[in-house]
């Protein structure tokens, strides 16, 4: 293994998978959980945008709080850019986004040994072995699947929680001030053409 840049230095040396136990399967079930609950509840859930900012907040928590299963809360802040203040819908959406990210931290801590045969794990585990938690902010900060990977490799890299939270809030942060900015940008256009 290389030595780590200094950007690396908050990150631990990736050990063997630790034995399964009990704050394992309480950090995977609560996943899971977290998970069947927002699908049971989408419908419901699709009321967000009546809370403005707030429902900015909500709407990634509980978009980002999904494993596996898209739930789009990029969508509401794109669509509330357009109606409210951006930067405010963004500095709302990122702190929701980055405390819905948690899951993925909880499901890695909780079964360390579950992804370490995939290809990705091992490539992005090599990014933030190289470049620490830069590669969770960047990787938050595009909208793309592979940032819940991010998320279960930090957790079974025994990452502190709230160094990846942090990184995680600084990138979701940046994700939905652009996103909100798009959907401003783009009503403005839009209304721009109607009249």
């Amino acid at each position: 293994m290389k030595n780590p840049s200094p950007e690396a230095t908050s990150l631990p040396e990736t050990a063997e998978p630790q034995p399964f136990g009990v704050k394992h399967i309480i950090s995977i079930l609560s996943a899971v959980a977290i998970t069947l609950l927002i699908v049971i509840f989408r419908d419901q859930l699709r009321e967000l945008e009546r809370l403005s900012y707030g429902g900015a907040f909500l709407a990634m928590l509980i978009g980002n709080a999904t494993l596996v299963l898209p739930v789009p809360g990029l969508i509401f802040v794109f669509a509330l850019g357009g109606t409210l203040n951006p930067l405010l819908v963004g500095l709302a959406a990122g702190p929701g986004a980055a405390l819905g990210e948690m899951t993925g931290y909880l499901a890695g801590y909780g079964g360390s040994a579950v992804i370490h045969n995939f290809r990705l794990y091992h490539r992005i585990e090599g990014w933030m072995d190289r470049y620490g938690l830069i590669v969770i902010a960047v990787l938050a900060a595009i909208p793309n699947p592979v940032f819940d990977v991010a998320g279960i490799i930090a957790g079974v890299m025994r990452i502190k929680w709230w160094h990846f939270l942090i990184a995680a809030w600084i990138g979701k942060t940046l994700q939905a001030i652009f996103i909100a900015y798009a959907g401003a940008l783009s009503l403005g256009w839009v209304e721009s053409l109607l009249h």
